[in-house]
């Protein structure tokens, strides 16, 4: 038998035509190799190879170098009327340039709003994210970050992100105040897709819960809590952020649903039609673990004090209002113990910590949205990137892992890739070649 290689190319010819002013597109998309069947039920059927009009946008938008197709696109090869094969270009950041896969299905990002820190990584993922407590907090106001206070707002802070990562990265990227005028906030979405460019930008809409445009002075007044308890808000306002959701769907945006921590939220967050759900972990995981704690405390010496601590703790991690903060003990402890069940924490499939992983990606196995993502954000810790990494190679999860985003800051992720043996291998392979060079 002979080993021989077929391509799209190889239809051209004799019989088979470039569409009139395709040429210079069709070549950055012909290199796709065929089996022998394939070859030879094209060449029977396909008289023109084209490209469709969106693949010639996206070329010309990005400027890729000639011969290439941009990072966060896949190739399409479609057979149209008047046998033609029509080569177009899909938004998929599962895909590097040239329409090849990246290394793995599940997909990293990156928690930040400094340029300085998305250089290093700028190949390595797939998305950003970014909210205004980064923009402004962590990055613009923050000296030792925004060196020589060279960036002044938030649009010259995207456009360099924008600038660095390329067309292969979505950009995640949230309104200043969810609660404005639905036209403003149109209006300011409309600003950051012509900024990235639609194929780039995606809309962070949070869960706003209790939240709402006459109460949200109470998050920035006084001592900034809520008088309102998380479980004792109205049907409007807990549908808000999921109802500003469908619109801007509905508008053409993809949206980035955050500021999801239990799972309990997920199915509803669906039928807002995200484009990515969220599961954050640390403050959960965090939460979970000191009132395992607490009550682990109490039930060994009956001390009244390790729930009056959960109490005040409860106050402070807005589980209870601050109106609750003298509430009867025998409800804290309820509280704390429902908690622990739900999220498993007594079993070893949820100590890890990922219950609420696991719980979302049988969500999205079984939901109707393929193009729907779950981003794993808010890890910190020395459990929690260990704990999710040992998840992606669990047998359960293998068909979706495509499905998965995991999301941190920079230093984070750079901390796991290391170990401390390569301090220790690097010592004997530097002074191996030191000691040769001296005796030389």
């Amino acid at each position: 038998m002979y080993n021989v290689h077929y391509f799209l190319n190889s239809l051209l010819g004799d019989k088979v035509k470039c569409v009139d002013g395709d040429e210079k597109y069709i070549s950055r998309a012909i290199n796709e190799e065929l089996d022998f069947e394939e070859y030879k039920f094209l060449s029977n059927e396909v008289k023109y190879i084209g490209v469709t009009p969106e693949f010639k946008k996206v070329i010309d938008l990005f400027k890729v170098p000639e011969g290439e197709t941009p990072a966060g696109f896949r190739v399409e090869y479609n057979l149209s009327e008047n046998k033609q094969l029509i080569i177009d270009l899909k938004r998929d950041i599962s895909y590097g340039k040239n329409g090849i896969k990246r290394p793995t299905p599940f997909l990293f990002s990156a928690d930040t709003a400094n340029p300085y820190e998305v250089a290093p990584m700028k190949d390595l993922i797939a998305n950003l994210t970014c909210n205004p407590g980064i923009i402004y907090d962590l990055f613009i106001n923050n000296p030792k970050e925004n060196i020589g206070n060279k960036f002044k707002n938030r649009d010259e802070v995207m456009q360099e992100i924008g600038n660095i990562l390329g067309p292969g990265c979505d950009i995640s990227v949230e309104f200043n105040d969810p609660f404005a005028d639905i036209n403003q906030l149109l209006e300011e979405a409309e600003h950051f897709k012509e900024m990235l460019s639609e194929y780039r930008v995606v809309i962070k809409v949070p869960h706003t819960g209790v939240v709402n445009r006459d109460n949200a002075h109470y998050l920035i007044e006084g001592n900034k809590k809520m008088p309102v308890a998380h479980n004792a808000g109205t049907t409007e306002d807990y549908f808000y952020s999921h109802n500003l959701a469908l619109k801007l769907k509905e508008k053409g945006f993809r949206v980035n649903y955050t500021l999801m921590f239990e799972p309990w939220q997920t199915g509803m967050a669906l039928q807002a039609k995200p484009y990515f759900i969220n599961s954050f972990i640390n403050k959960r995981m965090l939460t979970s673990t000191y009132v395992k704690g607490m009550l682990s405390a109490f039930d060994s010496t009956r001390d009244l004090q390790f729930l009056k601590n959960l109490r005040s703790y409860f106050v402070d991690v807005d589980f209870l209002p601050e109106s609750a903060k003298d509430a009867d003990l025998a409800e804290v402890e309820k509280i704390a113990r429902e908690t622990l069940t739900y999220r498993d924490f007594d079993n070893v499939r949820g100590f890890d910590g990922m219950d609420g992983v696991r719980h979302n990606l049988r969500m999205l196995r079984d939901s109707n949205l393929e193009d729907t993502r779950l981003i794993i954000c808010s890890i910190a810790g020395t459990r929690e990137y260990p704990e999710l990494d040992k998840l992606l190679v669990e047998d359960e999860f293998r068909d979706v892992l495509d499905k998965i985003v995991i999301t941190t800051e920079p230093i984070y992720f750079a901390q796991y890739t290391s170990s401390p043996q390569i301090i220790t291998y690097q010592r004997r392979f530097l002074n191996a070649v030191n000691n040769t060079a001296d005796k030389r």
